[in-house]
């Protein structure tokens, strides 16, 4: 029997070296987001090292196994979410190992992940949207840019790589769309509402340009203080300090301008199907979720007001 586990294992690459060429593959072919590669790296390194501990290689692991190691990622603590992603990840590679004709069949075939029930998105009031939107000082330079940016979030539903990656050419403030690439760089356009586009013009003729002559700039619309691209965590933190600011609440992040998004145009009779398309969601069950946010709304206001309630 060991004889035969060494024999298989001839020739196979190392498990960081194979774990990189299907990260490679993810990013070249898939098109998938830097944030989701770091986060299947870590889940492939949960699987490493499960296979050392067995004395065996990641391609050498067998259905017994990974059965085994599903239920050690409970075990350890992971929520029902994390421990079905790091099966979707291990399953996509053992997919990629089959069609690459590096193991013969796939030992993931039929085995389920832990169910995952994802949690309804946090989203605020229109009146916390309001103040948050009011919390940059419009006086200042910077002010105004960050005005622009909050604006930009609460009007098209963005996500963060998608807002700090867009370019002045991506936006047409003339008939009120902009373009913006998703995941796996697909393009959509998504509708920009008269506010926003008050404040992005704003910006583009009062601020942006005294930005950009601190340094050779990007082609991205909105730059940090220095004249560079805004980054993740410098738009994390501009949410943050204005909502802080606003009384709104403190870990705000950026996705809940998504999520608050979503709800209120679901709240007020949007078609879920053109929320889904303005989301850039593939599955509309994706987009769902914000019907049981709407749902629950519903039932709060119903039990407060009715009087048999």
């Amino acid at each position: 029997m060991a004889l035969r586990h060494r024999a298989e294992s001839v020739g196979r690459p190392s498990d960081g070296l194979f774990v990189a060429e299907y990260l490679d593959h993810l990013r070249v072919e898939r098109g998938l987001a830097e944030n989701s590669l770091v986060a299947y790296g870590h889940d492939l390194a949960r699987l490493a090292a499960f296979a050392r501990a067995r004395r065996r290689t990641i391609l050498d692991l067998r259905q017994s196994d990974l059965t085994d190691f599903i239920g050690a990622l409970r075990e350890r603590g992971l929520s029902a979410r994390s421990a079905a992603r790091a099966v979707h990840a291990a399953r996509g590679m053992y997919r990629f190992a089959v069609r690459e004709d590096r193991i013969a069949a796939d030992p993931m075939e039929n085995l389920k992940a832990p169910r995952s029930v994802p949690p309804l998105p946090r989203y605020l009031t229109s009146a916390q949207v309001d103040a948050l939107l009011a919390a940059p000082d419009v006086a200042i330079p910077l002010g105004i840019r960050d005005r622009a940016v909050l604006e930009v979030l609460y009007a098209t539903g963005l996500r963060v790589s998608e807002l700090i990656g867009l370019r002045p050419v991506d936006v047409d403030l003339e008939v009120g769309v902009l373009t913006c690439f998703g995941k796996g760089r697909k393009e959509r356009l998504v509708p920009l509402g008269r506010t926003a586009r008050k404040w992005v013009r704003r910006y583009l003729a009062e601020v942006r340009a005294g930005l950009a002559r601190k340094r050779p700039p990007g082609p991205e619309l909105f730059l940090n203080n220095r004249g560079g691209r805004l980054s993740r965590m410098g738009l994390w933190g501009l949410v943050r300090r204005h909502a802080v600011a606003a009384g709104v609440e403190r870990t705000l992040t950026p996705h809940v301008l998504r999520h608050s998004f979503a709800t209120h145009l679901l709240e007020r009779g949007a078609d879920l199907r053109a929320l889904q398309a303005m989301l850039g969601h593939a599955d509309i069950s994706t987009t769902q979720i914000y019907t049981h946010v709407t749902r629950e709304r519903l039932r709060k206001v119903y039990d407060m007001y009715h009087p048999r309630a």
